[in-house]
C-alpha cells in the first residue's frame, strides 16, 4: 500500500523555512515599522462627519450609543407615560420611525442611508398593529431587563426569550 502520509519538502539545504534567505535582518524589519509608525502618525487624520456636521435641508434621526443607566431611564419613562396615557383612558401606543422609501434618504458625504424624522404609531387597541405593539413592549422589557443585571445578548438570544410570540426572528427584528 501507498504511505498516505504528507511530507514536509525541505529545500537543497535541508532548511525547513525555504523563505528564511529572503527574510531582511530584524533590525531593518524593526526600521521600517518605525518609519511606517511615524509615517502615520504625523498625517492629519481626517475628522469623521457626522449628520450634525452637514447641512442637510431636513431633519434626520441619528443612533446614539447610550449608557445602560440612561437606556433604562428612557425605557422607565416610556412605561410612566404608557401607564398615565392607559390611567386617562386614552390606551397607549408607540411612536415608532416610519420606513417608507418617502422616509429614507441617501447621504453621499456618509455614504449612508438615513432616516428622516416622520414617524407613525403602533396604537395597541388597533387589531393591525396590536401583535406588533406586545412585540415592541415585551423587547423594551427584555432590554430593560437586561440593563439591570448588565448583560449583552444578540437579536437571537431576544427571539429565543418568547418564540412564540416572536413566531419568526424577522418579525422580532424589525418590530
Amino acid at each position: 500500500m501507498a504511505d498516505n502520509k504528507k511530507r514536509r519538502r525541505k529545500d537543497s539545504t535541508g532548511d525547513e523555512l525555504p523563505f528564511k534567505n529572503k527574510l531582511k535582518p530584524d533590525a531593518s524589519i524593526l526600521e521600517t515599522l518605525k518609519d511606517f509608525s511615524t509615517a502615520s502618525s504625523s498625517s492629519s487624520v481626517p475628522q469623521t462627519l457626522t449628520l450634525q456636521d452637514l447641512t442637510l435641508p431636513f431633519r434626520c434621526r441619528e443612533v446614539a450609543d447610550l449608557s445602560l443607566s440612561s437606556v433604562q431611564s428612557n425605557i422607565e419613562s416610556l412605561v410612566l407615560r404608557i401607564a398615565h396615557s392607559i390611567i386617562s383612558g386614552q390606551g397607549f401606543s408607540f411612536d415608532v420611525p416610519s420606513r417608507s422609501a418617502a422616509n429614507q434618504h441617501y447621504v453621499a458625504e456618509l455614504d449612508r442611508i438615513v432616516l428622516k424624522e416622520k414617524s407613525s404609531q403602533r396604537p395597541f387597541a388597533n387589531i393591525s398593529t396590536v401583535r406588533k405593539s406586545a412585540i415592541t413592549a415585551r423587547i423594551l422589557q427584555l432590554i430593560h431587563q437586561l440593563c439591570l443585571k448588565g448583560i449583552h445578548v444578540t437579536k437571537r438570544d431576544l427571539f429565543y426569550t418568547d418564540v412564540k410570540l416572536f413566531q419568526d426572528q424577522v418579525s422580532s427584528i424589525y418590530s
